[in-house]
């Protein structure tokens, strides 16, 4: 073990027994799952150089007796949920904070919202992402048949994970005594209210996504393969597909990896899975999972904070397909668990937080006139970032045509900054504002995916303020959405010195508000 890296607890959930019988409880498969992970993680850990060890817990109770006296500074969390009350997992990350730990996975919050499937609904569409329409039963009520629609529908327990209570009879055709069959028997089986919601017959993606050195970064799309199904049969990936080796739903739902989508897809799913990724809030890994309906529109069915991160699962297959090794993966989970230690320990002292790693050096900040040779190059990076739709995409090449047809005579001053190889890897442009003295727009400002998180894009916006200012500028303005997915967008301007200075509500689209920043530079 090397000597400067910090112990590990690994704490998990101890899989339950029937304590009348002894034998396990339903859902045996999910629940066993969990020490295929804990074996991984040992070895993980292992290869990196880190002492750790392996403790598991029956309920909530045994978590605050084992860190009063673990020596560990960080707890790899792999607690998924309790025989009594599943729900108490969510805690975990809450009591490990209490205590002082760092716990890696997303904090008690995301994880209770997460959980009850409706409440995650109602937060996606507050923030303008779309899902299937659908409504919560509660346990010992009838289905509000007026409110759903047309069928098919899919029914599952509002308050469970890993695809428990879901198998081929939760997919019913339409309102009537098939879906109340289906919604008794998740409230008298499972013992929850029900979601009913319109089963989608388009095509089904899994996205993960993981947090490294506070930057948020987009795994390969991963899709499940269907076409084995016979034609009627429910295309969903149910219990037996997931925990079920012998059965057909297993065999008969592969994953395929690297995902066939157009170039227009691929960005609409990666925008919808890291929009939903900051509403939900999570943090140092998740998995969303998408479908198309028949038209091809993409819609969220669930957000999945701590999925399976067993080498076989898609978590890990994501990873491997962005040639990210899985002993790496780990190590991120541990060195943010500890930047979160520290920045605890820093609020507390009224100092400044100190990372556990030292940052990547700022690349070199090379301002020029963006050139025809640049044009394509921003177009894709800008693409790259998931953030912008086709239409806006359009919109910034009409403005890089004209910058680069009538140079500095555009009333758009358009510039670019080089990596080391000369190629353009970010954009900022801006103008004076028609009919106001010394006021500017920022109106577009973008950095390649690989260079982001190392401070380009406040070194771009620090320039085109100079800028502003050689000019005669005085007060500097940007606009972005509401939209969940521009959360971090919004925090930049406001790191930068920028104030919100207006807000017009559902201005872009319905439930998508622009909002209007400035910035003093005299």
């Amino acid at each position: 073990m090397k000597p400067d890296r910090p112990s590990v607890l690994i704490l998990h959930n101890v899989p339950p027994e029937d304590p009348a019988t002894g034998k396990p409880v339903p859902w045996v498969e999910s629940d066993a799952g969990v020490m295929i992970e804990v074996e991984a993680a040992a070895r993980a850990l292992d290869a990196l150089g880190y002492a750790h060890r392996t403790v598991g817990v029956s309920c909530l109770a045994d978590v605050p007796r084992l860190l009063a006296g673990a020596p560990e500074p960080v707890v790899l969390n792999l607690v998924e949920g309790f025989a009594v009350a599943p729900a108490d997992a969510t805690y975990v990350p809450a009591l490990c904070r209490a205590f002082g730990k760092g716990c890696t996975g997303n904090d008690a919050p995301c994880q209770v919202t997460a959980l009850d499937k409706g409440l995650t609904k109602a937060v996606l569409r507050a923030a303008g992402l779309p899902c299937p329409r659908g409504v919560v039963v509660p346990v010992g009520e009838k289905v509000p048949a007026a409110r759903l629609g047309r069928g098919p529908f899919i029914v599952k327990p509002a308050g469970s994970d890993a695809s428990e209570g879901i198998d081929g009879d939760s997919v019913v055709k339409a309102a009537g005594p098939a879906l109340a069959k289906a919604v008794r028997r998740v409230h008298e089986e499972i013992g929850q209210a029900a979601i009913v919601e319109q089963f989608l017959s388009g095509r089904e993606f899994n996205v993960a996504i993981i947090e490294r050195r506070g930057a948020v970064q987009v795994l390969p799309i991963s899709e499940i393969d269907f076409s084995a199904f016979p034609k009627g049969r429910p295309r969903l990936v149910d219990y037996a597909a997931k925990w079920l080796p012998d059965s057909f739903e297993f065999k008969g739902t592969p994953r395929i990896l690297p995902v066939r989508v157009t170039a227009e897809q691929a960005r609409a799913i990666n925008a919808l899975a890291l929009g939903a990724w900051l509403a939900v809030g999570c943090r140092d890994y998740a998995r969303v999972d998408l479908r198309m309906d028949a038209r091809g529109r993409v819609y969220i069915l669930e957000v999945n904070p701590n999925p399976d991160i067993s080498p076989e699962d898609g978590f890990a297959a994501a990873l491997e397909a962005a040639k990210i090794p899985y002993e790496k993966f780990v190590a991120m989970m541990v060195d943010n668990a500890l930047g979160r230690v520290a920045k605890n320990a820093a609020g507390k002292k009224g100092t400044a937080p100190v990372s556990s790693r030292k940052p990547k050096k700022p690349p070199a900040l090379r301002p020029r006139w963006n050139e025809p040779r640049d044009r394509d190059v921003v177009l894709e990076f800008m693409r790259a970032t998931a953030f912008f739709r086709p239409d806006e995409i359009d919109i910034a090449a009409e403005l890089l045509d004209e910058s680069i047809a009538k140079g500095t005579r555009s009333c758009y001053q358009s510039f670019v900054t080089d990596d080391e190889n000369g190629r353009a890897v970010g954009w900022v442009c801006f103008g004076a504002t028609p009919c106001t003295v010394g006021t500017y727009d920022i109106y577009w400002i973008g950095v390649a995916p690989r260079m982001q998180g190392r401070g380009l894009g406040a070194a771009l916006m620090d320039f085109a303020e100079r800028e502003i200012r050689k000019r005669g500028g005085r007060l500097s303005v940007v606009e972005t959405s509401g939209r969940a997915i521009y959360h971090p967008t919004r925090q930049f301007y406001l790191r930068l010195g920028y104030h919100e200075a207006a807000r017009i509500t559902d201005f872009y689209a319905p439930g998508d508000d622009k909002i209007v920043y400035t910035k003093r530079l005299e």
